[in-house]
């Protein structure tokens, strides 16, 4: 059964405005959020410098398999991608490898989770927040959020959603159990199956470290790693066609993006290694 989802009473700020933005955007927010999209888009794409070296020392595999989807794929046909979390840059910085036509519009690009009380601390940067295309995502509030609702109605939609399934940034690199909101979102999504992405990428944390002072470091080695789509199908139709309840659904689900996250981990620090 569903939970009623109520939000913390200790919140820094209240952001319930903001999925009713997102939820329904008008003419305004699409500006606006072409105008933010386009500016941060430009800055990633000089700080990662696409594959070559002026910042810093960048190495992509594979990034055909995510920009020929962004650019390519069927009309109302969902886009999901999942990524390890290493630094506070990491979205939108991953994704400043792709061309700029991709990179800079609001249009094609992701909507992406955010911590709450990270990015969502007051009205300035709510606003800013909300503009880039970042869902508010409350940390301990369970599958059952607001944010995880908005992820599901923009995949049916067929728009490009992007998830950090470790719910954290990962300072000390563990290998973190996935958090099973992305098990909800897809067995919700279902019948709608997204094309799903896999991304692993190394050296962030050394761009923009995770203690202070808060700022870009350059000349770093940078890895990026994109997957082959996972393939969920038969997963799907064993839950459905065995009629399994929604919690060995959303565990199944999710130990299946776990296993194929972890194989491309494998892969990436090798390339990093190597390069």
């Amino acid at each position: 059964m569903k939970q009623k989802f109520e939000y913390p009473s200790d919140m820094p700020y209240d952001i319930k405005w903001i999925f009713q933005k997102q939820a329904n955007p008008n003419a305004l927010f699409r500006i606006a959020s072409r105008l933010t999209i386009g500016m941060v888009g430009i800055i990633s794409r000089i700080v990662i410098g696409n594959g070559k070296v002026l910042l810093n020392k960048t190495r992509i595999h594979n990034k055909h398999r995510l920009e020929d989807l962004v650019e390519n794929r069927p009309a109302n046909s969902p886009l999901l991608t999942i990524s390890n979390h290493y630094s506070c840059f990491d979205d939108p910085g991953i994704f400043g490898c792709l061309k700029l036509r991709n990179v800079g519009s609001s249009k094609r690009i992701r909507w992406s989770m955010a911590a709450h009380d990270i990015c969502f601390t007051n009205v300035w940067h709510s606003t800013f927040f909300m503009f880039g295309k970042c869902i508010p995502v409350i940390r301990g509030g369970g599958v059952y959020q607001p944010a995880v609702d908005l992820c599901i109605q923009k995949l049916k939609l067929g728009e490009w959603v992007h998830v950090f399934p470790e719910g954290k940034v990962n300072m000390e690199k563990e290998y973190l159990r996935l958090k099973w909101g992305i098990g909800r979102v897809l067995y919700e999504t279902y019948p709608i199956i997204p094309t799903i992405i896999p991304i692993w990428h190394e050296g962030m944390d050394k761009l923009l470290p995770n203690y202070p002072p808060y700022y870009f470091r350059l000349n770093n080695k940078l890895t990026f790693n994109f997957g082959n789509p996972i393939d969920i199908k038969d997963v799907m139709k064993h839950i459905f066609d065995n009629n399994l309840d929604e919690v060995t659904a959303r565990r199944m689900i999710t130990d299946k993006l776990q296993d194929e996250l972890n194989i491309l981990r494998v892969e990436t620090e090798k390339l990093h290694k190597e390069s």
